[in-house]
């Protein structure tokens, strides 16, 4: 990572190239992240680029991308690692004959027992390790960009896990010892603000919030991504959505779901959001039927204004 993240302009210049635009606040940090060698916390609203993020970084920097996503009742074995039991057992039944010769040569049960221990290295060793998510970007041979993905959606205690794995980037296996990293990392977190995270991850990290952008920066992506947008389309597309997320809405459009938008307008060759248009393609923007049908009652089709009696214009004109 050396090579590509020399400085935070580098950083800019290197995201950039990989099609996802970084501001000078998400540069610096993670230019920090990377100097530091410290985790990266990223958390903001569903669908604004934190995923995103982590993928462009493993991009920039030719890494290998390892995602651990999170979910309520996530637990050590499924992101660090599990015995092959099956393999095991598979082994066991091939060798047999070896194993029944050994112990049978064996004078007492405890002779034979220990014996048996002996061998128990064979049957505990890395290539019947199923290595999960952690582990594997602990063990990688070559430097990876691990993502731990709506780490808010994991319970209180896998987070209390972690905390030791992000500091010494290290686990105990009991029956290999101790696993350290060979190459560090770059662990970048996520979370949409579902639950509060604890302060003592929030410590081991840096922390970056992303809100969504402006009209400005969403009209950038969207040329970026959808380049075949007419560019006056484009500015009425974002100009839209950013009304919808100023409307109240259960679920607020992501950018995922603008640039979705954007590719269904170049599909259908629009040419101008017209009432047909928004009608037909609102819901690729909003995914739930009150949030659709309350955009086309105040955006789509908002009521006439209220045309005052004569009477009150009178008063109001002081007539």
């Amino acid at each position: 990572m050396t090579n590509f993240f020399e400085s935070t302009q580098s950083v800019k210049t290197e995201l950039n190239r990989q099609k996802y635009i970084a501001s000078d606040e998400i540069a610096t940090i993670v230019y920090l992240a990377h100097k530091l060698g410290k985790p990266l916390l990223a958390e903001g609203p569903a669908g604004v680029g934190k995923t995103e993020l982590a993928k462009a970084i493993a991009a920039a920097t030719r890494r290998e991308l390892i995602r651990l996503q999170c979910y309520e009742g996530l637990d050590e074995s499924k992101a660090l690692y599990e015995w092959e039991y099956s393999k095991q057992l598979l082994y066991t039944q091939l060798l047999r004959d070896k194993l029944n010769d050994a112990l049978g040569k064996a004078e007492t049960l405890a002779e034979a027992a220990d014996k048996l221990a002996r061998e128990e290295d064979v049957f505990f060793s890395e290539r019947f390790l199923l290595q999960r998510p952690l582990l594997k970007a602990i063990l990688s041979e070559q430097p990876t960009v691990l993502l731990i993905d709506e780490i808010d959606r994991a319970d209180a205690e896998f987070e209390a896990f972690l905390l030791e794995v992000l500091s010494d980037f290290q686990v105990s296996v009991p029956e290999l010892g101790t696993l350290s990293a060979k190459h560090k990392p770059f662990v970048v977190l996520t979370s949409n603000n579902t639950r509060e995270l604890s302060e003592a991850l929030k410590r081991r990290c840096l922390y970056l919030f992303i809100d969504y952008p402006t009209i400005e920066e969403e009209l950038a992506v969207v040329r970026l991504k959808v380049p075949d947008l007419n560019p006056k389309l484009a500015r009425q597309a974002v100009e839209f959505v950013h009304k919808l997320r100023n409307g109240d809405m259960r679920k607020s459009p992501s950018i995922s779901e603008t640039l979705d938008w954007a590719n269904a307008l170049v599909a259908l060759n629009a040419s101008n959001l017209d009432k047909d248009v928004l009608e037909e393609t609102l819901s690729v923007l909003l995914k739930h039927e009150a949030d659709l049908q309350k955009a086309k009652r105040q955006i789509v089709n908002p009521p006439p204004p209220r045309q005052k009696p004569p009477d009150e214009l009178g008063r109001f004109y002081g007539n």
